[in-house]
């Protein structure tokens, strides 16, 4: 029996490779709608490239989507879905974690945080540090904040956000 899904096109006869680059192509379409603003037609796109094949990436994308209309909700469990799909894959956890902190729900992001910093497959390992700088300096453990920030720099030293980070609370501190 021949499959047509809603992207109007037979899956059964495309061979991996196929199915792959036509993924590649909605998340790819997907990422530059969302870069110059069209969230709306940007969400539709990463859901045809997980209606074709569904992938971590995919998924960790769509997530980001939502977080920028603030359903934080959606964000979290596209995350989690991308964590089914590949526990390897970093991105997600700190994701999670990053919408936990808009949310207010700090104790709830810490592991999903330090999960990130553990992840095998990560291209971003300074992202999850800068975060956790976030809630330390919240609760206000100041020094191990630093910390935190002086590592996302280490990590990756032209991280603006980490770097501000860090000489604003370092200024606080002289």
């Amino acid at each position: 029996m021949e499959q047509i899904n809603n992207s109007g096109f037979d899956s059964s006869s495309e061979d991996s490779t196929s199915l792959k680059e036509r993924a590649q192509e909605f998340l790819q379409r997907a990422y530059r709608l969302q870069m110059s603003g069209h969230l709306n037609e940007a969400i539709e796109n990463y859901k045809k490239s997980i209606e074709v094949l569904p992938t971590a990436e995919a998924h960790t994308f769509l997530g980001w989507a939502y977080s920028f209309l603030g359903d934080y909700d959606s964000a979290i469990t596209e995350c989690r879905n991308a964590i089914e799909l590949d526990p390897d894959f970093g991105n997600p956890y700190n994701d999670i974690g990053a919408y936990l902190i808009q949310q207010g729900d700090l104790d709830d992001a810490i592991p999903y945080l330090e999960l990130a910093m553990k992840a095998k497959r990560y291209a971003t390992p300074h992202f999850p540090h800068y975060n956790y700088g976030r809630i330390l300096e919240r609760r206000g453990l100041w020094f191990e904040a630093l910390g935190e920030y002086k590592t996302s720099l280490d990590l990756e030293p032209n991280y603006s956000l980490a770097k501000d980070a860090f000489y604003r609370l370092q200024a606080l501190l002289n």
